[in-house]
Order: C-alpha cells, then sequence, then structure tokens
C-alpha cells in the first residue's frame, strides 16, 4: 500500500489501464449454457467507466490467460483494441504493449486479482486488486478496491484515475 501522496502522485502518470479478466471484469466464475456457450457477467459501471476514461485520453487495454470469444465480443463493444488473450507469460504481453505505445512501467496501471497478475502488478506505476484477490497479489498492489471482481473494482480505479487526474 501507497501513502495518499504516492498514490496520487503515480495515479496522475497513468495513460494506460491495462486489465486482467476473470476475477477482475468479471466475477471470475465460467458459466456455460446448455449448448456449451461460454458465458461470463460483466459489469455495466465498469463499462461506462472504460468508455469515460478512453474520452479523457487514457488507454485502456485487456491481458487475459484465457481465451473467449465472450472477451472479444466485450472488447469490441467498449471499444477495446489492445486485447491479449492465451497470454501465459502476462509479463511478455506487458512488455509488447509498452513498446507498441512508447510507455513506461510509471505510465501504466494494472488490474489483476491472482498469481498470473503478480509480474505485471510488480511492475506497474500503479497495480490494484479487487477485494477478492488471493491474499499474494493484495500483500503486493498499491491500492486494493472496496469492490469485489466483477462488482466495479474496475470502475472504482477508473474513479481514482480520473479524479487525480482532475478529468473525472
Amino acid at each position: 500500500m501507497t501513502t495518499p501522496r504516492q498514490k496520487k502522485a503515480r495515479l496522475r502518470r497513468i495513460k494506460l489501464l491495462l486489465l486482467d479478466v476473470d476475477g477482475v471484469m468479471s466475477d471470475g466464475g465460467v458459466y456455460y449454457s446448455t449448448s456449451g456457450e461460454e458465458l461470463k457477467k460483466f459489469n455495466t459501471q465498469d463499462g461506462y467507466g472504460i468508455m469515460k476514461l478512453q474520452r479523457a485520453g487514457v488507454k485502456i487495454g485487456i491481458i487475459t490467460g484465457r481465451l473467449s470469444k465472450v472477451v472479444e465480443q466485450r472488447a469490441a463493444e467498449l471499444g477495446i483494441t489492445e486485447v491479449h488473450q492465451n497470454m501465459h507469460d502476462k509479463g511478455k504481453a506487458y512488455d509488447d504493449i509498452c513498446r507498441k505505445h512508447g510507455l513506461t512501467d510509471a505510465e501504466v496501471a494494472y488490474i489483476g486479482d491472482d498469481d498470473p497478475d503478480l509480474p505485471v502488478l510488480m511492475r506497474v506505476g500503479f497495480s490494484a486488486a479487487p477485494k477478492d484477490a488471493v491474499p499474494a497479489v493484495v500483500k503486493s498492489v498499491h491500492y486494493v478496491c472496496r469492490r469485489t471482481g466483477g462488482h466495479g473494482a474496475v470502475r472504482e480505479v477508473i474513479d481514482l484515475i480520473l479524479a487525480h487526474q482532475n478529468r473525472g
């Protein structure tokens, strides 16, 4: 955890917010219809926040360890073009994204909830986790949300970024 002054300084530099999906954008559950179609529940407040942050000039991206058509659909709906699925090495995806956009670690925020997110969470300028993240992640991030994954944690972090950049 960081002091309020450190948190403010870190948030002011953010130009890109990266998100994990399961347990961050969704509640972590994987649901299947009787026909075998994968379903996920996403939070509409998170979605609106993503669109607000993009309008404010902050880029959004997704790095997820799973491959899902539902994620493609949700990303397209929200105008997120930086989507990296089936990433078992999230650090490599992170490096590729930063290189592509010419960003430093200090200019990136990441929200993750589980062990595969740690390599990215340990590098970014501002790291956050939903309230229900695994203990190792909770201990490692700059900010632990009051909300859980899929229930507004993304919006909570977005509102912090916008407020500290005087855009919200």
